[in-house]
C-alpha cells in the first residue's frame, strides 16, 4: 500500500486538532514533511484565518466545514511560506483534496478562495 502524501498526513493531523481542540500532535506515524506542515500551519493559524476570512465571501472561517478550513489553512500555509513549491501545484493538490474527502461543492470553493488569495500574494 502507498504512503499516504505528506499533505495527507498533514490534513488528518489539522483536521483532528481542529476536532479536539488541545489534543497534541501525535509522536508517530507523521513524516517529517508533514510535521514541518502541521507546525508552520498551527504557528500562523491567526494570519491564515484572517486572510481566509478576508476573501471567502459569504463563508466567516469558523463556519467553513472543519475539512475545507484545514485545506484551506495548508494552502495558503503553502503558498505564502513555501516559496519552493509552485504555487499551481499547491492549488491543485489542494482542490484534489477537497474533492476527495469533502463535499461536491468543496472543490470549486477552495479553488475560489486560493486563486483569489494566490492572486493577491502577487501584488
Amino acid at each position: 500500500m502507498p504512503r499516504p502524501s505528506a499533505r495527507r498526513q498533514a490534513l488528518d493531523a489539522l483536521y483532528r486538532t481542529l476536532q479536539l481542540p488541545g489534543e497534541p500532535l501525535p509522536e508517530t506515524g507523521l513524516g517529517s514533511r508533514a510535521r514541518r506542515l502541521v507546525e508552520g500551519v498551527l504557528a500562523h493559524a491567526g494570519e491564515l484565518d484572517q486572510a481566509l476570512g478576508e476573501v471567502s465571501q459569504g463563508w466567516r472561517v469558523e463556519r467553513m466545514p472543519p475539512i475545507d478550513r484545514s485545506i484551506l489553512r495548508l494552502a495558503l500555509y503553502e503558498l505564502r511560506y513555501l516559496k519552493e513549491v509552485p504555487k499551481a501545484v499547491v492549488i491543485s493538490e489542494a482542490v484534489k483534496l477537497a474533492k476527495r474527502y469533502s463535499t461536491g461543492d468543496s472543490g470549486t470553493f477552495v479553488n475560489g478562495v486560493l486563486a483569489t488569495l494566490e492572486a493577491q500574494e502577487r501584488t
